[in-house]
């Protein structure tokens, strides 16, 4: 007699081919449309499930983990990050908790390319002037940017997308520098050709640009917090396509209208997905809606993972991307 199939909630829309394999494999639940669930249908999920697959968006907290059901025994999260998920509440509830590492790593740092551009070239005044239909011609003045080759580039987190990113820029003439928990082997700093800063405060004051790249965790919440934007040169600019929670936003956003720094390139936020209503206006400032890491073979890559994670799960090991206390 085949044994029961596990019951899985995807709690958001996934690439067609990801929820067919999904479907083919276990008992699961899809969405019809992709708004967020509630707290009360995601607590619903969870007193249903098996397992729940949610994404980074859905916030998991001690309270939801309390009122899950017995049953429910793996959080397949579709996302690299697992912030948004009490991780320790839920191993103490006998929950493992798997991730999608690795598989965004060269897309978001394409990405920090292209916001780091899109700054320091002033590509979103260009596009607005053309598409606003008021561009008088060429002039030799206008639109002045600042070129990326013998900038310093300071990259806060030197994991597998401060590397990638570390690499881009090598490429553009960028001195690369960086700040991390961690340093990086002699062979590693010598590749990158990079330079390792121990005091944060000491590498923010002498950088041209600034990549965030490192996760948000406890530690690293308001890393740049006002007191370190302000160490800023006032001709710096900054990226940050990791964690809204990082970075002081409001703190920014003064600077930014002040003129304290040149820029802004930013593709998360710390005030909910819209960001600080202030930034929307500002010439200076690049904003993208979370896309990072939305490219069509990585979205597939991050649903491989988790059918991955489940399928080892439910054949009774450990998931591969499972998420360990050292990681927390």
């Amino acid at each position: 007699m085949p044994s029961k199939r596990l019951s899985v909630v995807v709690t958001r829309r996934l690439p067609e081919v990801v929820e067919t394999r999904l479907s083919e494999l276990f008992d699961v639940r899809l969405r019809d449309d992709d708004n967020p669930m509630s707290r009360a249908a995601l607590i619903a999920a969870m007193q249903e499930a098996d397992v729940l697959v949610p994404t980074i968006t859905d916030r998991i907290d001690a309270g939801m983990i309390g009122q899950a059901g017995p049953q429910l025994k793996l959080i397949a999260n579709y996302g690299a990050g697992f912030d948004n998920i009490d991780v320790a509440t839920a191993r103490q509830n006998g929950i493992l908790v798997s991730n999608t590492p690795d598989v965004v790593t060269d897309d978001t740092a394409d990405m920090v390319m292209a916001l780091l551009l899109g700054v320091t070239r002033r590509i979103q005044e260009g596009l607005a002037e053309m598409q606003g239909g008021d561009w008088q011609g060429w002039s030799p003045t206008a639109f002045l940017g600042t070129r990326l080759g013998g900038k310093r580039l300071g990259i806060l987190g030197m994991g597998r997308v401060g590397q990638a990113v570390a690499r881009r820029a090598q490429a553009f003439g960028m001195q690369i520098h960086y700040h991390n928990r961690r340093r990086l082997r002699p062979e590693t700093e010598e590749a990158l050709g990079a330079t390792y800063w121990e005091s944060l405060d000491q590498m923010i004051a002498r950088m041209d640009a600034i990549s965030v790249n490192c996760p948000h965790t406890p530690s690293s919440f308001h890393l740049l917090n006002a007191r370190r934007l302000k160490l800023l040169k006032p001709s710096a600019v900054i990226v940050n396509t990791s964690r809204g929670e990082v970075i002081d936003e409001n703190a920014l956003t003064r600077m930014l209208k002040s003129g304290d720094v040149a820029g802004a390139g930013l593709d998360v936020y710390e005030h909910g997905p819209e960001g600080n209503p202030e930034l929307r206006n500002m010439p200076n400032v690049v904003m993208l809606p979370h896309m990072g890491s939305a490219t069509e073979e990585g979205r597939i890559e991050m649903g491989e993972k988790v059918i991955i994670n489940v399928k080892t799960f439910a054949d009774g090991h450990r998931p591969p991307d499972q998420v360990l206390p050292s990681m927390l």
